[in-house]
């Protein structure tokens, strides 16, 4: 049946993704990967934002980013909403407060998004039961279609896609000068990108974490498996850079009592506020595009300032 389910996905997101739109940009230019193969996750498009002044003859920054299709432009997107990278990144750079920088969207394959975007050692923290009951929940409203398979979309990352991009762009391949960013399922997977590979990712950005790895916080032991893997996996503070915010309206109302607990953690592993390390609440703003795009320049600015 899984077998079933995942051909299924897998035909519906190669036809979706061969009739994609380009986003249209305000400044800068955008270059399409159709369908990138790989061994580890199912093909997906890849959106690499170059900026204004583009050259070969200079080296980049990498700006990783999920949910590529709703970063750039909301006449594509499914909500009529987008992140409004182009034009943010644009500002930061032409006022000179962050180093060159292209950005890589990657896109997510509907369904499958949420299996790949969980941290999969902090799922392997649960009780059997535990796991089978978030897998098949009794109620039947299934949060993740799929075993989550969230390492080997971090392989995807890591051994195939970040050589590619090095390979074919100007880019400065050290961790200094390559940054993870996301938001909600997209924040966990970029916090936890940087957990399981500190010397490829020198920082991330998780917006409005989904720390509750579902659809409610009641009985919900995903949060504190959440907290047991930070405690292991958090990476060298003197290395890395991390960002957090959140907002307090919608689904982010779930998410500032976790924060802090993130936070007590972050200052027992040495992380110094607003040198290594930032947590933002933003109150009444809601979990969407048009509300990271508002806060966007501050995880841009904090990771990527000359």
């Amino acid at each position: 049946m899984e077998k079933k389910l995942i051909l299924s996905l897998v035909l519906f997101t190669w036809v979706v993704l061969t009739i994609a739109q380009i986003p249209q940009v305000s400044k800068g230019k955008i270059e399409r990967i159709d369908s990138f193969p790989s061994q580890f996750v199912t093909p997906r498009n890849i959106d690499v934002w170059l900026p204004e002044g583009y050259s070969a003859k200079k080296k980049y920054a990498v700006l990783y980013m999920h949910d590529g299709q709703m970063l750039f432009d909301a006449n594509t997107t499914w909500n009529k909403q987008e992140w409004g990278v182009d034009e943010t990144m644009s500002q930061l750079l032409e006022s000179g407060k962050i180093k060159n920088t292209i950005v890589v969207g990657i896109w997510n394959t509907g369904k499958l998004r949420r299996s790949e975007y969980f941290p999969q050692k902090a799922f392997d923290l649960l009780t059997e039961n535990q796991k089978d009951t978030i897998l098949n929940p009794p109620s039947g409203k299934l949060f993740f279609e799929a075993n989550i398979q969230s390492d080997n979309y971090l392989k995807f990352l890591v051994q195939e896609l970040k050589p590619y991009i090095d390979k074919k762009y100007a880019t400065l391949k050290n961790k200094n000068n390559t940054f993870i960013a996301g938001s909600s399922m997209g924040g966990l997977i970029s916090l936890y990108a940087l957990c399981e590979y500190p010397d490829v990712f020198g920082g991330a950005a998780c917006l409005s974490t989904h720390w509750i790895g579902g659809f409610t916080d009641k009985n919900n032991p995903i949060p504190q498996a959440i907290m047991q893997y930070l405690e292991k996996k958090l990476p060298n503070p003197k290395n890395n850079k991390i960002y957090f915010d959140t907002g307090t309206a919608t689904i982010d109302a779930f998410y500032p009592p976790y924060q802090k607990q993130v936070d007590e953690i972050m200052r027992k592993k040495g992380f110094q506020s607003n040198v290594n390390w930032i947590t933002q609440v933003f109150e009444g703003e809601p979990h969407n595009e048009n509300a990271w795009k508002k806060r966007l320049h501050i995880p841009l600015t904090f990771l990527l300032k000359k």
